[in-house]
């Protein structure tokens, strides 16, 4: 049984539950990147706030190892089992509560890397119940809002003081703060990229980097092997690739604007 099949597998036993109105699958299973080390990862979004029953008793029909339960916290619930070998994330949300999430980011232009994930994961998610609502989710985030665009750019084009210090930071081989202000910059110009490309943030570490990439339109040249180069290159040639990166892309926000 692949990854998909089985994530269908466990939401069909959530869909159960009167108080469930639908089940995605959202991560790397739903964007098709899954490989050998990926979990399964459920939304579940409720009418109702799930009791701890509700959601432990899924997995005791399911026959799966509870790992982690945790209880409400930022919005959702959240547990955490194995079934068939093969681990579950599951966050529940109230549906009000995404209702908000997609008011926020596409109506007041909230840049929240939380709230774009979330958005991110209905936009990407593969329904499994629910469907009817999931449809009318997925239109209400199908076109990013321009603004939502510019206000990315604009945060992510503040680099801060550090990246000043990049140069003394190399000459003294403090390496620890270097590549803390090489990564951070690495951060800065996935944000830009996401805005200019109208993309909402998969991740809120831009994970799946070179996967995200390659579904970019506006970029430079290369520059998934020319980010790599940043870190396997000497320290000295990959800040002169960073530096150089930095221009392109300032140079694609002009040409934007």
């Amino acid at each position: 049984m692949n990854l998909e099949e089985l994530a269908k597998k466990a939401a069909k036993v959530y869909e159960q539950n009167a108080k469930v109105e639908a089940v995605y699958i959202a991560g790397s299973v739903a964007r098709g990147w899954e490989d050998s080390f990926s979990d399964i990862e459920l939304n579940v979004l409720w009418s109702g706030e799930p009791t701890d029953q509700d959601r432990l008793s899924v997995i005791d029909q399911l026959n799966g190892e509870l790992i982690d339960f945790y209880g409400f916290e930022d919005d959702e619930w959240s547990e955490t089992f194995k079934l068939e070998g093969v681990k579950f994330e599951i966050s529940s949300f109230l549906t009000e509560t995404f209702r908000g999430v997609i008011h926020r980011v596409t109506k007041e232009f909230d840049i929240s890397l939380e709230g774009q994930c979330l958005i991110s994961s209905i936009h990407y998610g593969v329904p499994v119940a629910g469907a009817e609502l999931m449809d009318g989710l997925k239109a209400k985030v199908q076109v990013y809002p321009e603004q939502l665009g510019h206000v990315m750019i604009d945060a992510y084009s503040d680099f801060g003081n550090q990246w000043k210090n990049r140069q003394a930071l190399l000459e003294r081989e403090d390496w620890l703060m270097f590549y803390s202000v090489v990564t951070a910059m690495q951060h800065h110009l996935m944000g830009i990229l996401f805005g200019l490309n109208c993309m909402y943030v998969h991740h809120p570490d831009f994970k799946w980097q070179q996967h995200t990439l390659d579904l970019m339109n506006i970029k430079p040249a290369d520059i998934t092997k020319r980010l790599k180069r940043v870190f396997f290159s000497s320290p000295d040639q990959g800040l002169q690739e960073l530096e150089q990166l930095v221009q392109e892309v300032q140079e694609l926000v002009r040409e934007k604007e």
